[in-house]
């Protein structure tokens, strides 16, 4: 779920990434909607003296042995509930893999999306890890439809790159290629996230150019998005490529839904931290690069189809 900002107008760059490797992953799992309750990514409590990054944690997470994760666990392949209820995907992978570098356990606790700023805020949560991408308006507690300050901003500890896509009812593309196409249709999309930023971009941009404008109706979840695209309520979705592309292979065993136009405006998923967790922070950064440099991270990016967004290096706030 990519964030809010003003960094990014609309469609500029795409990517190519390989949607059937994706297929094959999701072939294996079945997605599920999230509930609001409580789920542990891991059974297992890793030894904190056999985890060669653990002295690098605040001691009352070393001491708890646990990291409380926010995330909004409605999103394959990205974090989501497999058909036994347990919380699967990308980042519970990756925080399992963290875990064995720090000494501890991640526990994921379901929220909606737009609330997990405000839960890590409150102390609900440790870390929110949400494919959430890092942005300067995050960065900053910034509202980015008022351009004011509505919070203390968070640091993020990046570790993926992921782009937006555009995503229709199969065989009924409504004639879209690009975001220009998007003048004179309704898009059904989650709420806060990156691409409701983007469709917001482009209904101005319709306005302005004189075209009719793009109808917007937004969701606390993409699954309720999608359900709206497909009883005709609304002509397209948008969501992260990865996401979009597991949707277009695995819902309805591939027949309802269709990619189109190629996947844009490519940005750094980053886990947010509280500004005053610098300790905390910077012992996931090392946890990030201690996984690329032994290859976990790279093993449970491709078990997921998604090598087109790894990345080399884990960075702190390089969003832009």
């Amino acid at each position: 779920m990519t964030a809010r900002s003003t960094r990014r107008t609309t469609a500029v760059s795409s990517r190519t990434a390989a949607v059937g490797a994706i297929a094959v992953a999701g072939a294996l799992l079945l997605t599920g909607c999230g509930d609001q309750t409580k789920d542990n990514g891991s059974d297992e409590t890793t030894s904190s003296s056999s985890a060669p990054l653990a002295g690098k944690l605040p001691q009352a997470i070393r001491d708890k042995g646990v990291i409380k994760v926010g995330s909004d666990i409605a999103y394959a392949p990205v974090e989501f509930k497999d058909d036994s209820g347990k919380t699967v995907g990308i980042d519970p992978d990756l925080a399992e893999a963290m875990g064995k570098q720090l000494g501890v356990t991640f526990e994921f606790e379901n929220a909606t999306f737009d609330t997990l700023i405000g839960g890590l805020a409150a102390k609900r949560y440790d870390i929110a890890m949400s494919a959430m991408t890092d942005t300067k308006d995050r960065q900053e507690g910034i509202d980015a439809d008022t351009g004011k300050k509505v919070g203390t901003g968070v640091d993020f500890v990046d570790y993926f790159t992921a782009g937006v896509s555009l995503y229709t009812n199969k065989g009924d593309d409504q004639g879209i290629k690009t975001w220009d196409d998007l003048c004179g249709k309704t898009m059904a999309v989650q709420r806060n996230t990156f691409s409701h930023d983007l469709a917001k971009d482009q209904a101005k941009k319709c306005t302005k150019d004189g075209e009719k404008t793009l109808k917007i109706e937004d969701f606390g979840t993409n699954p309720e998005a999608e359900t709206r695209m497909r009883s005709k309520g609304a002509d397209v979705v948008s969501a992260d490529f990865p996401i979009a592309a597991y949707s277009v292979k695995n819902s309805g065993g591939g027949k309802y839904f269709e990619l189109v136009g190629d996947q844009v405006e490519a940005g750094p998923y980053g886990i947010a931290v509280a500004k005053d967790n610098t300790e905390l922070r910077d012992a996931l950064q090392a946890a990030v690069q201690a996984i690329i440099d032994n290859g976990e991270y790279k093993k449970i990016i491709d078990k997921w189809g998604v090598a087109d967004g790894a990345v080399t290096e884990s960075k702190i706030n390089g969003g832009s």
